[in-house]
């Protein structure tokens, strides 16, 4: 039986924007399984933005799974913020990963960060700085591996904020690509097997590409989608 993923990131929601976004999640149920949200949930990562967040999704009738991004953080709230999203039901993943549909599908990922691309991309050497700022993503795909692993499920998808690609972050300026992702991300999906990777963060991108190993990837921010969400069948 197909499960039907649907799936979005970047909807940015603040106090202002409240009421807004649930209106269009309206039947989600009739056209997917689980709904798959990829960071960038709130403008600037205040408590009250989160509020905002856990109130939109609060009761649908579908698992809901969230991973934070980079403006999530920006306010220093981010365990609040996914303290919330748990206490209304709906799953968070911190490089981590959760089980759902009846052990059907696995779901595993969180923030991830950047880095670059292989043969343009940053290398854990020279600085503390740079050392430090590669060894977070380093880290960061060590534990998706190890989350990924641990899933014994019929299908298994990784959730990420940052791409794991350059192939979804066509469009934008090629400048800024160490700071949209990094391969290291992909390669933890290759490394042990997934359906689909599903990211945000990059606005002006595209949203379909593949990693090395053949895997899906999906480039969901809502400017790249045009349209309240996307649905994608495993």
């Amino acid at each position: 039986m197909t499960i039907r993923v649907a799936a979005v990131g970047d909807i940015h929601l603040s106090e202002h924007a409240r009421g807004t976004y649930r209106a269009r999640l309206n039947g989600i149920e009739e056209r997917a399984d689980v709904l798959l949200v990829a960071g960038d949930l709130t403008r600037h990562g205040t408590v009250e933005e989160g509020q905002v967040i856990a109130d939109e999704f609060r009761g649908l009738a579908i698992p809901v799974v969230f991973v934070l991004g980079n403006h999530d953080y920006h306010s220093d709230a981010e365990q609040e913020i996914m303290a919330m999203l748990r206490a209304t039901g709906h799953f968070v993943l911190d490089d981590s990963a959760e089980v759902l549909l009846g052990g059907r599908l696995g779901v595993a990922g969180g923030k991830g960060f950047g880095g670059g691309f292989a043969g343009k991309c940053a290398n854990e050497f020279g600085e503390p700085e740079t050392k430090a700022f590669v060894r977070h993503t380093r880290e960061i795909a060590d534990r998706w591996r190890i989350a990924l692993k641990g899933l014994d499920t019929q299908h298994r998808i990784v959730l990420s904020h940052y791409a794991p690609v350059k192939d979804t972050l066509a469009g934008e300026p090629p400048e800024i690509y160490p700071f949209l992702g990094s391969y290291l991300l992909a390669e933890a999906a290759d490394a042990v097997g997934a359906d689909l990777i599903i990211h945000g963060h990059a606005h002006a991108g595209t949203e379909k590409g593949a990693t090395p190993g053949g895997i899906r990837v999906r480039n969901v921010a809502l400017p790249v989608l045009g349209r309240s969400y996307a649905t994608y069948g495993l």
